[in-house]
C-alpha cells in the first residue's frame, strides 16, 4: 500500500510495497528508545534476525511524547526467542509473546510478526494453528488504526509505513486499518481503541471511521465483560478521562457501556457535573507530571458513577442516623451490583471499597462543611479513602481544590478492579509478572545465564 502524502517511497523486497521514511525526513533517533528495548533490538540484530519498534512507541516518539511501553516485533519464532533471550517467559497459547525481562521490573514484550489479530474470525470459525505468523506487511494491516501501523528499524534509523500512518500523524486523523465495519464485527474493542487515541492525541477520527464506531456501537455488548472492564482503566487512568467521555458520548458508546446514564446526562448540567469531576481526577493523575498519581481502580469508578448514585439515591441529602445507614449501605450495594459490578466483573473485594466511599460520603461532606472531625472517625480504616473521595467532589462542585500531595501516597488497599484478562490466547505464567531469578551461578531451573 502506498501513502498518498508528499514522502517518496521504495520497494521492500521481503514485505511488499511501503513507504520509507529515511532519518532525514522524521525526528525519531535510537537515544529516544529505552536502552533495554534497544538491547533487544541489537541482539536480534546481531543474531541475524529483523526486528522493530511498532506501534504506539513510534506513534509517540514520532509525536514527541515518551512511550508508555516499548514493543518490539520481529521475525523470530518464539522458540528462537526463549533461546537468544534466557531472562525471559513465553505467554500466550495461540499467539505468543515473549517477555523479556531486565532490573527494576522492567519487561520487553517482543512479539513474532503475525499475519491475524487474536480476535480476528474467519468465516465465523477460530484461525487454523497454521494462521499465527506472517510478513511485515500482514502485521501492519493487522493492526487496529493507520497512526499503530508504523514500524522503527534501528539499522537505517527508518520509518515503515504500509497503512499511511505517517500521513495521519501528520494530519492530526485516527483511521481505522481496512474496512472500518468490517475490522469492528471482529473486534469490538477497536471503537474504543480509536475513541481513546483520539482523546489522548486531540485527534478527529476519519468520517467512515466515525460512522461505523456510531452505527455499530451495540456490539460491544458481546465482548467478555472482563475485556472491556480492562479497556475502560485505560482510560480512567490515563489523565484524558474528560475528552474520552465526551466522545464517547457524543458517538454513544458510552450508553452502549452504562445504559443507565442515557436519561440523565440528556440534561446538559448533569453532563457538566461528570466533566467535572474527570477533570479533577485527570489533574490529579497528571501521568506525564512529576510526582505522578495512579487513584485505585475502585475510586475512579466511583467518581465516574456519582453524578448517577447521587441522583437515584441523594446521596449527599441523606440522613445517617437511626438506621440510615444501614439502609443507605443496603441500596448502594444492590445498585452496584446491577450497574456495573455483573456488568464488569468487578471483584466483591472493589464493590466493598465503592459502597464505603459512598456510604460514608454524606457525613464526610458535613464534617468538611463544618471543618469538625469527630476523633474517632479519624482512627477508621476507611478515613483516608474517604476524606480524599470527598475531597475530589467538593472540588468537582466548585468548592475548595483537593491538595494533590492528598493522593501522592495513595495505595490500592483493596483487591483492584483491575484484573489481567485472560483472553483466548490464554497464557497465566507467573500472577505477579516477575519471572523466576535466583543469584546462583545458572539461576532458577538453569534459565540465566
Amino acid at each position: 500500500m502506498e501513502s498518498d502524502g508528499n514522502n517518496t517511497g521504495e520497494d521492500i523486497s521481503s514485505a511488499g510495497k511501503a513507504i520509507i521514511i529515511p532519518e532525514e525526513e522524521h525526528s525519531i533517533r535510537p537515544v529516544d528508545i529505552d536502552r533495554e528495548a534497544l538491547k533487544v533490538l541489537f541482539r536480534l540484530r546481531d543474531a541475524g534476525f529483523s526486528g522493530y519498534l511498532v506501534g504506539g512507541g513510534v506513534r509517540d516518539i514520532y509525536l514527541g511524547k515518551r512511550p508508555k511501553d516499548f514493543d518490539i516485533s520481529t521475525n523470530a519464532h518464539p522458540g528462537q526467542l526463549r533461546k537468544l533471550f534466557r531472562n525471559s517467559r513465553t505467554i500466550g497459547r495461540r499467539f505468543r509473546l515473549v517477555q523479556v525481562f531486565y532490573r527494576g521490573n522492567k519487561i520487553i514484550e517482543v512479539s513474532t510478526l503475525r499475519s491475524q489479530s487474536e480476535y480476528e474470525s474467519c468465516d465465523g470459525k477460530v484461525l487454523p494453528a497454521n494462521n499465527t505468523f506472517g510478513t511485515l506487511e500482514e502485521d501492519a494491516f493487522r493492526r487496529d488504526l493507520t497512526i499503530n501501523g508504523l514500524f522503527f528499524e534501528i539499522e537505517g534509523n527508518s520509518i515503515i509505513d504500509f497503512v499511511g500512518g505517517v500521513d495521519d500523524l501528520n494530519n492530526g486523523i485516527v483511521r481505522m486499518i481496512g474496512e472500518p465495519e468490517v475490522r469492528i464485527t471482529r473486534d469490538p474493542v477497536r471503537m474504543l481503541r480509536a475513541v481513546r487515541h483520539a482523546s489522548r492525541t486531540g485527534f478527529s477520527i476519519e468520517e467512515q471511521t466515525w460512522e461505523a464506531i456510531i452505527d455499530q456501537r451495540d456490539k460491544l455488548r458481546l465482548c467478555p465483560p472482563a475485556r472491556i472492564r480492562d479497556e475502560l482503566l485505560k482510560d480512567l487512568v490515563s489523565g484524558y478521562s474528560r475528552p474520552w467521555v465526551e466522545k464517547c458520548i457524543k458517538s454513544k458508546l458510552f450508553y452502549t457501556l452504562f445504559p443507565f446514564y442515557e436519561s440523565l446526562l440528556n440534561d446538559e448540567n448533569e453532563r457538566e457535573k461528570l466533566y467535572n469531576i474527570l477533570i479533577v481526577t485527570d489533574r490529579l493523575q497528571n501521568p506525564g507530571g512529576d510526582n505522578p498519581v495512579q487513584l485505585p481502580e475502585y475510586m475512579l469508578f466511583s467518581a465516574l458513577l456519582y453524578p448517577f448514585i447521587e441522583q437515584e439515591l441523594g446521596l449527599s441529602e441523606r440522613d445517617l442516623d437511626k438506621g440510615g445507614y444501614r439502609v443507605l449501605f443496603t441500596e448502594l450495594r444492590a445498585i452496584l451490583e446491577d450497574v456495573v459490578c455483573s456488568r464488569f466483573n468487578i471483584k466483591r473485594a472493589a464493590k466493598d471499597a465503592m459502597v464505603t466511599l459512598f456510604v460514608n460520603y454524606p457525613n464526610f461532606m458535613r464534617y468538611r462543611r463544618d471543618n469538625n472531625w469527630p476523633s474517632y472517625l479519624k482512627k477508621k480504616s476507611y478515613f483516608q479513602d474517604c476524606f480524599k473521595f470527598s475531597a475530589l467532589i467538593e472540588e468537582a462542585e466548585g468548592r475548595e481544590t483537593a491538595a494533590r500531595s492528598l493522593f501522592i501516597s495513595l495505595k490500592q488497599e483493596v483487591q483492584p478492579v483491575l484484573q489481567v484478562y485472560k483472553n483466548s490466547s490464554g497464557g497465566r505464567g507467573r500472577q505477579n509478572g516477575n519471572p523466576a531469578f535466583s543469584s546462583a551461578k545458572g539461576g532458577v531451573f538453569g534459565l540465566i545465564g
